[in-house]
């Protein structure tokens, strides 16, 4: 079960400048307790944005450089190469960027979406969610509060038959 999982805005914004453009904290312990003890796949300005290997998880960064390292990680040159190496894993989760998230969404199972309901101006955007291919199979809403400055729904969908 490959799951692609992102945090987007209403305008299907994902991020300005190679950074998030929001913070909240709801959705960072989500995605941590989700992803923990699997592979999680990115490409490599994504991973060069968060800095590091995350903890207890299994990093797999696609670049077209054939020389790039990173300390930690496992570097391939293509989607399909980093999901031969999480083929071991009963749940990978592809966790980024938007041209990864592009090429990738037609070969997962799930979607993983945290919609932050506010529009941001952005430089890189999540692709549509085509509600012909994919089913909404759960939403929780929540508002702002003290922690989380915007409201935000975690929304699960799973690709039609």
């Amino acid at each position: 079960m490959i799951t692609l999982i992102a945090a987007i805005a209403h305008n299907n914004a994902l991020g300005k400048d190679n950074d998030l453009i929001w913070h909240l904290p709801a959705d960072l312990i989500r995605f941590r307790k989700t992803t923990t003890g699997h592979h999680i796949i990115m490409g490599r300005n994504t991973y060069e944005s968060i800095g590091k290997p995350l903890p207890n998880r299994t990093t797999v960064i696609i670049t077209r450089n054939p020389n790039y390292k990173a300390e930690g990680c496992v570097v391939v040159n293509s989607i399909a190469a980093a999901l031969e190496v999480a083929k071991g894993d009963a749940s990978p989760f592809i966790i980024g960027g938007a041209q990864i998230y592009k090429e990738a969404i037609t070969l997962v199972d799930q979607l993983d979406i945290t919609e932050v309901h506010h529009e941001f101006e952005a430089d890189a955007f999540f692709p549509e969610i085509d509600l012909t291919i994919w089913k909404e199979t759960k939403r929780e809403r929540f508002e702002a509060d003290e922690k989380n400055k915007y409201a935000y729904s975690f929304v699960s969908y799973t690709k039609r038959a």
